[in-house]
């Protein structure tokens, strides 16, 4: 090969392609007839390629909303910064921290705030650390509900969500009036004892999110149901199709009725949504698989969590782990229906809107300290019984938008191979917007340089003078 400094000639002196960089020319006769750049990088950034992997053998922690905001809470009142319906923010709350943020209301829609707590990686946690969510008027006064989420017996850090209202309604209901209430976020947790070791002192990081529930157009029952299918249906079986989980609410991997297999790794949280009609009864049994070595028992290894669609905390289930293949199944719940918010249990309360239920499957960190890294498998049955029937008729619209259709709108890719994945988060799409790049980017250096080599080819087979 030849050519002048720094160019390496595929052809002759005369004539060929010459490289330098990232740049390619067809030379002809001394001059060159085109340049076009190389894509280099698009297929450094394939499946596969160590350039691509931005994620490590590490789990994310959990995976924020992009489109997040992000606010500080405000010790007191007076400075509280205002939420949005239909908004997502981002936050973080300090060890003995209680945040107030404020919402401006009207008198006829429901409001709910749910605060996802994310402990830093690395953190200690104990059984009650949790975090607790409230709505409050003026007067201090408390609203509809307000929830307290914990690590609970597992005492593995991993994102927690609370959930707290003001509803609009007859009896129970306070804080039916118009005008300004407050979002109150704190830390919770027992007094330090032998029981109780202390926990860190770091901040927890926050995701907010603020749902408006319009009323409905004409009043019905102020009872909840009395009675539904309580009955545990038949297990489904089949092979599992590969389904990726995401790393939290927004990346949660979409899921069907099905039998589906993931991988999970000691420490990480995997996020999956269903979509759950009116009249629907969602049912789901997660099995963690057996290991290949160590040895020992945890009583509470893994613990997978329902939320419904305002990520309000439904019901969970847990699971010991010695080595052997064990599964953890949700009690059975009522169908969804706009009147079980009335009842006092909160496993039926919840499921008083049609939409995407997040299923959340968390493995215990200190699995790793028995039985290895994994990724371990993970199996999910999922079933959703019953012909989806007709939802109350709401006299406006909720914010977000369709946040109460059980269309989920989207799904994940299936990955690849036969093993789980463990990849520790949700395909958003990155990986192909990558290939296409490098494909537009390969197709366009081959289609110009065809179209040189053509007016070369046609240059050289034309007569002088003509």
């Amino acid at each position: 090969m030849a050519g002048g400094a720094g160019w390496a000639t595929v052809r002759g002196d005369d004539e060929g392609w010459r490289v330098m960089g990232r740049r390619t020319a067809w030379w002809h006769r001394g001059r060159p007839l085109a340049i076009v750049a190389t894509v280099l990088c698009a297929t450094a950034a394939l499946p596969g390629r160590p350039a691509a992997a931005a994620e490590t053998g590490t789990p994310k922690p959990y995976a924020f909303a992009q489109d997040a905001t992000t606010v500080q809470g405000a010790t007191g009142t007076t400075d509280a910064v205002r939420l949005e319906p239909g908004g997502t923010y981002r936050s973080s709350l300090g060890k003995d921290g209680r945040l107030y943020y404020r919402l401006e209301l009207d008198a006829t829609s429901n409001a709910y705030v749910a605060a996802t707590a994310v402990p830093r990686r690395g953190a200690k946690v104990a059984y009650s650390d949790g975090v607790k969510v409230s709505v409050q008027d003026g007067n201090s006064g408390s609203c509809s509900s307000s929830t307290t989420a914990h690590f609970g017996a597992s005492q593995s850090p991993h994102p927690i969500a609370a959930w707290a209202s003001r509803e609009i309604g007859p009896g129970k209901y306070a804080c039916q009036t118009a005008g300004t209430y407050y979002v109150v976020v704190e830390r919770t947790g027992a007094p330090v004892s032998p029981a109780s070791p202390p926990s860190s002192p770091d901040a927890w990081d926050l995701e907010l999110s603020y749902v408006s529930e319009p009323r409905l157009k004409k009043a019905g029952s102020t009872s909840a149901p009395e009675t539904w299918n309580s009955a545990s249906p038949v297990a489904l079986q089949g092979d599992a199709r590969p389904r990726r989980g995401g790393a939290g609410f927004t990346t949660a991997g979409a899921l069907e009725q099905g039998v589906w297999r993931d991988g999970i790794s000691p420490g990480q949280t995997l996020f999956y949504k269903v979509p759950v009609d009116w009249g629907q009864q969602f049912y789901a049994t997660a099995e963690l698989g057996s290991s290949s070595g160590g040895e020992g028992f945890m009583g509470t290894a893994l613990v997978m969590s329902l939320y419904n669609p305002v990520r309000g905390l439904v019901t969970d289930a847990g699971a010991g782990y010695d080595g052997s293949q064990r599964a953890a199944a949700l009690d059975p719940l009522p169908p969804v229906e706009y009147d079980n918010r009335y009842a006092f249990n909160d496993r039926i309360s919840g499921m008083r809107f049609a939409g995407s239920y997040y299923l959340v499957v968390h493995l215990a960190a200190q699995v790793a300290d028995k039985f290895g890294d994994g990724p371990f498998g993970l199996t999910l049955r999922v079933r959703v019984d019953g012909a989806a029937q007709t939802g109350p008729a709401y006299a406006g619209r909720a914010v977000p938008q369709g946040v109460f259709d059980s269309a989920t709108g989207d799904s994940v890719p299936a990955m690849g191979g036969t093993g789980p994945a463990g990849s520790g988060g949700s395909d958003d799409g990155t990986t192909m917007k990558l290939v296409a790049v490098g494909g537009i980017g390969t197709g366009t250096v081959l289609v110009l340089a065809l179209g040189v080599w053509t007016v070369a080819a046609r240059r050289r087979a034309t007569p002088r003078g003509w």
